[in-house]
């Protein structure tokens, strides 16, 4: 067994073995060995064909790509900073090696080569594409440019990289050093027990009496959610909407530098390319043709929308200022205000729907519904984890064989990324008789276990479980065995989140919500009258939420389409286009002092940047396709099986249009999602 536990590929990553000072030597390796590949296939003379070509840098990328892809999880799940000093020092040497690979001409002409010969026509689907998708990468990369704006362009390339890494940073490091001590209960009225058992055991943990309150979310939002002080979800809310920002507490964590850099880079690049602005770089793997099309949707769902919005406001303000003294709403006042017109109209609150949701009822509730629609089988494993809270489990078809495995990372801690998200650990693909299964990471920032009991979630928190979950069915369901379009690779990115969002829909469904509850205290069920009125809270605030995600998406494609980092925009920095688009859909007022562009990881940190509409766009596709499993009954093995063939098994080995209209047998429909979310009226 080698020494370096980074560079052992003989099967999963020996996460307790893995420690910062290995981080350097395996890269270096790794990166020696890519680049040994790169230089037999693209000296080879011989004829370019898919075993001499593809196949060769498959391999040695592969294991780059999961070494440094178990980095790159530790170091968003384990952030010490010994491990952040390694991750950063190694990633400008993984990015450089990236830029020089899309940018290497002699490679570009072998898949030319591949691509014009006779060859190509004997490829199968998954093949062809791979190699289609690497001509059009090889261009995207800069391999067209002349030398000297290759070289300019590798620069901005392990810029970016840093800036993001530098943006992710500030906000863990702004969101952990928050903290606001409480001493007495009676400052906490409303605030949920279990939350009070966390702040609790936190300030003990630091050696002090009374509570701890943070700004992750399994404090922060019941917090701002239930706590009657409103002085408290004041202070709450600036600390956690000022985050890494001009007005947070630490300077050296201010991401406004940071963001204006990232864009003033992302627009150098995208026009090196021959592109007006970065949108339109982005958009050209997606499914949407250009900006002015997302724009258009985006804008004609917010005409739709903020209706419903707008009364939903209306509702929400008449309601404080009769029942809780408050004439005028505040941004901190909504969540609480919300959580009261809710408990009051539908009689329940989500701290009630918690107790009935402990974690190992909800995963087997959830394992029932992907096991019965698409004949796995899921069961608890082993393995090495970063974590003793890691979960491990392998995924079987029906016959015992395994598919593949999953790890499940799900309570909220201190040097851990906020957010849910799923990530690739290991990618299907074929060597020789060989067949590598996928591994994924499934990663979520909920409550732990207190006071002995189980962790409980709220509905809203089952729905996320649900949520990652089918973006690990989309991972390990593959049947795809070629790099590059296996699982979630290749994929459009405004039609990832289809797989994720169909999955949010069994929520929904008393079928599946009445095997996955029992009490906490007392292992009861949920009882069905308490789901039915869950069940008509389901669409409460619908029009709000629409028009928050709609403002969101507006403000990510315009800043990439229509703001320009060296002036001339109509307005004049990111802040004010922030201001002017909250001004066309938002409904809900904002506080002067709110900086959350700042904490804004999706597109200055993540894959999201002129993407961010992706959660609609796939919401267009998700609700269509649940409908074939309403018609066909929600835990049909008929609608499931089409669904795994036609869309989870294909991974990126076909467009992702041609994978639904295979599924649902027509083009996506808007209608299902305005019926899904209670906001069916007429077109104009």
């Amino acid at each position: 067994m080698t020494t370096n536990p980074l560079l052992d590929f003989s099967g999963l990553p020996r996460f307790d073995a893995i420690g910062a000072a290995q981080v350097a030597g395996a890269v270096d390796t790794l990166i020696g060995r890519a680049r040994a590949a790169v230089e037999t296939v693209a000296g080879d003379a011989g004829p370019a064909t898919w075993d001499a070509v593809a196949l060769p840098l498959a391999e040695s990328l592969d294991h780059l790509d999961r070494a440094w892809g178990a980095v790159r999880h530790l170091n968003a799940v384990v952030n010490t900073p010994e491990l952040r000093d390694a991750y950063n020092a190694a990633l400008p040497k993984v990015t450089a090696f990236y830029a020089d690979l899309g940018q290497d001409l002699r490679l570009l002409g072998r898949y030319r080569a591949l691509a014009a010969s006779p060859a190509y026509a004997a490829l199968d689907a998954a093949q062809r594409k791979a190699v289609d998708n690497e001509l059009r990468d090889f261009r995207l990369g800069g391999a067209e440019l002349p030398e000297d704006s290759k070289a300019r362009f590798k620069a901005l390339q392990e810029e970016l990289a840093g800036l993001s890494a530098k943006f992710d940073d500030n906000v863990l490091d702004a969101t952990n050093d928050w903290a606001l001590f409480v001493d007495g209960e009676s400052d906490l009225e409303g605030v949920p027990a279990d939350v009070l058992a966390q702040a609790r055991a936190a300030a003990e943990a630091d050696g002090r009496p009374g509570f701890k309150l943070t700004l992750r979310m399994p404090c922060f939002l019941p917090v701002i959610q239930y706590a009657d002080r409103r002085e408290l979800r004041a202070t709450l809310h600036r600390a956690y909407f000022t985050r890494a920002s001009d007005l947070g507490a630490r300077p050296e964590w201010d991401n406004t530098a940071v963001i204006a850099r990232i864009l003033a880079l992302r627009r150098e690049a995208a026009e090196l390319l021959g592109y007006p602005n970065y949108a339109e770089l982005s958009l050209v793997p997606k499914m949407a043709q250009d900006s002015g099309e997302v724009l258009a949707f985006l804008r004609d769902l917010a005409r739709r929308a903020k209706p419903f919005a707008e009364r939903d406001f209306a509702e929400l303000a008449a309601f404080a200022g009769e029942e809780l003294g408050l004439p005028e709403l505040a941004p901190w006042d909504l969540a609480y205000a919300s959580e009261k017109l809710k408990a009051k109209r539908y009689a329940f609150s989500e701290q009630e729907i918690r107790q009935y949701f402990p974690e190992d009822r909800v995963l087997s509730g959830l394992f029932r519904v992907v096991e019965t629609i698409y004949g796995i089988v899921i069961r608890e494993s082993r393995a090495a984890t970063w974590h003793p809270s890691v979960r491990f489990f392998d995924v079987a078809d029906a016959q015992g064989a395994l598919l593949g495995q999953f790890y499940l990372d799900m309570y909220a801690r201190e040097n851990k990324q906020g957010g849910a998200w799923m990530d690739d650990a290991i990618n299907r693909h074929r060597t020789g008789a060989q067949v590598q299964h996928p591994v994924a990471y499934l990663t979520c920032n909920l409550s732990s276990p207190v006071d002995g009991k189980p962790a409980t979630f709220t509905h809203d928190e089952v729905i996320t479980i649900f949520h990652e979950f089918g973006h690990g069915l989309h991972q390990l369901l593959t049947q795809v065995e070629v790099a590059g379009v296996t699982g979630i690779q290749g994929v459009e990115w405004d039609a990832v989140e289809l797989p994720s969002q169909i999955m949010e829909n069994f929520c929904w469904e008393w079928d599946v919500v009445a095997h996955m509850t029992a009490h906490v205290d007392t292992g009861a069920p949920l009882p069905r009258e308490l789901f039915d009125r869950l069940l008509a809270a389901k669409n409460f605030q619908s029009g709000m939420q629409t028009v928050r995600q709609l403002e969101l998406a507006l403000f990510d494609m315009l800043l990439h389409a229509a703001w320009d980092p060296r002036g001339g925009s109509e307005w004049p920095s990111p802040q004010a286009l922030v201001d002017a688009v909250r001004s066309e859909v938002a409904v809900v007022p904002r506080a002067a002092y709110d900086r959350s562009m700042h904490s804004f990881g999706h597109i200055f940190a993540g894959g999201y940047a002129a993407g961010y509409y992706s959660y609609k766009w796939a919401e267009v596709l998700s609700a269509d396709a649940f409908s074939l499993f309403e018609e066909h009954g929600v835990l049909s093995s008929v609608a499931g099986s089409r669904f795994r063939d036609e869309v989870l098994a294909r991974g990126g080995s076909r467009p992702a249009m041609e994978s639904f209209i295979a599924f649902r047998g027509r083009a996506p429909q808007i209608e299902a999602l305005l019926r899904h979310n209670g906001m069916v009226i007429p077109a104009a």
